[in-house]
């Protein structure tokens, strides 16, 4: 579970009744989208011929763009998940996280699952005395992706949130 049961309104389209603009709903969708394709590599090593998580992301970045209906894009979100069910560890995580990051044209807030499962998929690819600082740096570098105009939010909402996704954006 990553949402709240209490939505922030920060994070709420503005179309819905929050403040969250469109530029910015669009910054979140690219930020987790690229947290996702991050990460892609560890499905794709194990599935070359699955492009579902691969197609989620390229949606997410068109929907940015106004390419793609959101409920396609979200469509194509629920097909990447799909395609992560049947595996276990990294392959699954990372396929969540381009599930999650096409979510993202849907409800904002699935940026942080985006980002979440691709640092779960890090800390389950590496040695497990390794997991947790893998884990660390996987996070040091998508707060390096944050764009300054969401960043404050983003960090926030990961501070809200740590503890509904799995502790992830500790340290």
């Amino acid at each position: 579970m990553i949402l709240p049961e209490v939505r922030d309104p920060r994070l709420v389209t503005i179309r819905r009744g929050g403040s969250l603009t469109d530029r910015h709903h669009r910054l979140l969708a690219l930020w987790a989208a690229s947290c996702a394709e991050h990460v892609l590599p560890l499905f794709e090593q194990v599935a070359p011929d699955d492009d579902r998580p691969r197609a989620a992301i390229d949606a997410a970045r068109a929907w940015t763009r106004g390419e793609l209906a959101m409920m396609r894009t979200r469509a194509l979100g629920g097909h990447a998940m799909a395609a992560a069910r049947p595996l276990r560890g990294a392959p699954r995580f990372a396929a969540y996280a381009a599930g999650q990051a096409a979510a993202v044209a849907h409800v904002p807030e699935h940026d942080l699952g985006a980002a979440a499962y691709a640092i779960k998929a890090v800390r389950a690819a590496a040695l497990p005395a390794q997991a947790v600082e893998a884990g660390r740096r996987e996070c040091r570098w998508q707060r390096d992706q944050l764009p300054d105009a969401v960043r404050d939010l983003v960090l926030e909402d990961q501070a809200r949130r740590n503890t509904i996704c799995w502790s992830v954006f500790e340290g």
